[in-house]
Formats: C-alpha cells, sequence, structure tokens
C-alpha cells in the first residue's frame, strides 16, 4: 500500500438523504401532504428505512419499491426506485468521491495507469456507480 484518502463525511447516509429528500417530494406531490417538517420526524424514520433497505435491493436488481403503510393520516406510500433514478438523484455525491482518489495518486505519486487494484471499504461501496 502506497496511500490511503477518504472522506470521513461522506457516507451511505448522504445517499439515502437524496433519496429521502425526493420520496417526501414525490409524497406530497401525491397525497397534497407534507412530511418534510419537525413534527413528522416518524414517518421520515419510516421512510428512511425503507429507502435503506431499497438502496441495498438496488445493489443487485435495476428497479424496487419503497413502500410505507400509513406513512401519515392512514395514507399508504408506494414508489418504484431505479438504480438510474438513485444515480440520478445521488451524482453530486458520485463525483465528490473522486476527490480522495485524486488525492491518493497524488500522494502516491501513481497514474492511473499504475493501478491493478483498488480495494473499498465502507457499506456504500456496494452500490454499482461507486
Amino acid at each position: 500500500m502506497l496511500a490511503t484518502n477518504g472522506d470521513t463525511h461522506l457516507g451511505g447516509e448522504d445517499f439515502d438523504q437524496k433519496v429521502v429528500d425526493y420520496l417526501i417530494k414525490q409524497f406530497k406531490v401525491k397525497s397534497g401532504k407534507d412530511i418534510s417538517d419537525k413534527t413528522q420526524k416518524r414517518a421520515q424514520a419510516r421512510l428512511k428505512r425503507e429507502v435503506e433497505n431499497a438502496k441495498r435491493i438496488l445493489s443487485s436488481q435495476q428497479m424496487t419499491k419503497v413502500e410505507v403503510e400509513a406513512i401519515v393520516d392512514d395514507i399508504d406510500f408506494s414508489e418504484s426506485l431505479t438504480r438510474a433514478k438513485f444515480e440520478e438523484l445521488n451524482m453530486d455525491l458520485f463525483k465528490k468521491t473522486m476527490k480522495p482518489v485524486e488525492l491518493v495518486l497524488k500522494d502516491a505519486k501513481k497514474s492511473v495507469e499504475d493501478i491493478d487494484e483498488v480495494v473499498l471499504v465502507g457499506g456504500s461501496t456496494r452500490i454499482p456507480k461507486i
């Protein structure tokens, strides 16, 4: 090993939150109910758990459903989520993951052509785009 680097402020929760924010907007469009404020923490937590599960499923499948029964006021929520949409929502974070890669290459005084193997650690490494 010649060098290491990483971003301790970039992790799975960041990817999850982008999807949660998107789904909250979708729910508002479909139901007219806004669950983004602080009074809806329970609904947000339930949605976040489903998003975490969806992220794992999208590691091996192209599409999944995010479903929460009675998310608020006995209204059920169901929305399809594709891997492509997940990647679109998180594109800025995927680009942000490249900065540590560039820095580690610079620190090791190596170019991309010199690299035979890359070791990734952390739960987000299962995301195909990463």
